[in-house]
């Protein structure tokens, strides 16, 4: 049983420049954490991804809602948590400061992860096995689908479950190889052109195949000579990705991905608005076959169900620990399932529960392993760090989510 729970607002510059984007010139690397105390001397961590500035208003946000867990079990609860989640996100007066999104949505993130920490450290095992124990019904169950069952039925759900558990095993070598990563850490913004340089030179030594580069100024001229930089450090057998934090118009878009034709690009990332459904679309048309990714700054299952009709994002960064947390990551990887586009998850956690969402994407929903960020910026920070082998996630054999901060 639940007897009582804490928050913590947990900031930790970071500096050197490094997390640094086109609009987000100084993060402060921040979690609202959400902690479970179970009667049984069990904790669980759950956390939401924010800036600096606000966090302490997701933590109270986060009280309000964890308030209600206090005396049951955590198995009781997570049996009908889709509901529990529902009856949380359509609170009568919270919900005006929403709804599914912003600091109301953020702490359902903390809380709802805290949740799943706690399940799966009770049932004594990691969250990706945890996920991939339970039975379709048992995970529908932990679900919300209100609002995009125009798009995706319970039915059709289940199947997207049910259909690939007979292949299951061809896909389990994944646990021991190690899930591949992707190097996002060689290009932020405010590094300088010899920094970039030698990171990508590190990146390349360690093994990572794909790197990504922050792009996004006013001087598009920057970002193109950048682009050429990296590409020729990297060599052209590299994944290379750009990342515009929403900075650009669509015309600026266009013209920057003109200029770089020749770079075979893999993705553009967040190029404009993010709630600019039909404005990414527009984009994705003119820049082909280079792909729109999206879903950093996406809120909820329903915006990223419009994104996913509209055919306006070919790469699905959903991010746990933006969107509503595990549950509502998982109704968004089984849309993206349905509607063919693979889940790239953002990485708010620093990759610390993606690595578990992304085994079972992988194994359970036949999602394409291509890659997962790798941020390494907060690693000291967790009693349980990822852990990169030859560029790629060790496979985590811990109970839990990996989500623990380290006091």
């Amino acid at each position: 049983m639940i007897k009582n729970i804490t928050t913590r607002d947990a900031r930790f510059p970071i500096g050197s420049g490094h997390g640094s984007d086109a609009i987000h010139r100084d993060p402060v690397y921040s979690y609202a954490a959400t902690i479970l105390h179970d009667d049984s001397g069990l904790v669980g961590t759950g956390l939401a991804f924010t800036l600096g500035e606000g966090n302490d208003l997701v933590c109270r946000a986060a009280e309000f809602y964890a308030k209600q867990l206090v005396g049951r079990d955590i198995e009781e609860v997570m049996a009908g948590f889709g509901e529990f989640q529902r009856k949380l996100s359509d609170e009568q007066q919270f919900r005006w400061l929403g709804p599914h999104k912003g600091l109301v949505h953020l702490a359902l993130a903390s809380v709802t992860n805290a949740c799943w920490d706690l399940w799966a450290r009770k049932r004594g095992v990691p969250l990706w096995k945890l996920l991939l124990d339970l039975s379709a019904d048992e995970i529908l169950a932990t679900l919300d689908f209100s609002y995009v069952t125009d798009a995706l039925s319970l039915d059709e759900a289940r199947a997207l479950i049910e259909s690939p558990r007979a292949t299951r095993k061809d896909r389990e070598g994944i646990l021991d190889a190690g899930y591949p990563g992707y190097d996002t850490s060689i290009g932020w913004f405010n590094y300088s052109d010899e920094q970039v340089a030698a990171n990508v030179a590190k990146s390349a030594a360690e093994g990572f195949t794909a790197m990504k580069l922050k792009v996004g100024s006013p001087d598009i001229a920057r970002d193109v000579r950048r682009a050429r930089l990296v590409r020729q450090a990297a060599g052209d057998s590299v994944r290379l990705m750009v990342d515009a934090n929403q900075q650009w118009t669509i015309a600026q878009s266009i013209t920057f991905s003109e200029a770089t034709r020749d770079l075979n690009l893999f993705w553009l990332e967040e190029p404009t608005h993010p709630d600019d459904v039909l404005g990414h679309r527009a984009i994705a048309e003119a820049i082909a076959p280079v792909k729109v990714a999206a879903g950093e700054h996406v809120p909820n299952r329903i915006l990223f169900k419009n994104y996913l009709q509209a055919g306006a994002m070919a790469i699905c960064q959903v991010d746990a620990v933006r969107v509503a947390g595990v549950s509502e990551f998982l109704v968004i990887s089984l849309l993206a399932k349905k509607f063919g586009v693979p889940v790239i998850p953002h990485v708010g956690d620093m990759g610390q529960i993606h690595q578990h969402l992304v085994l079972f994407n992988h194994i359970a929903l036949d999602h394409e392993a291509i890659f997962l960020e790798h941020i390494p910026h907060l690693q000291d920070r967790f009693t349980e760090p990822v852990k990169i082998v030859g560029a790629r996630y060790t496979t985590p054999r811990l109970p839990g989510t990996s989500c623990e901060l380290k006091p």
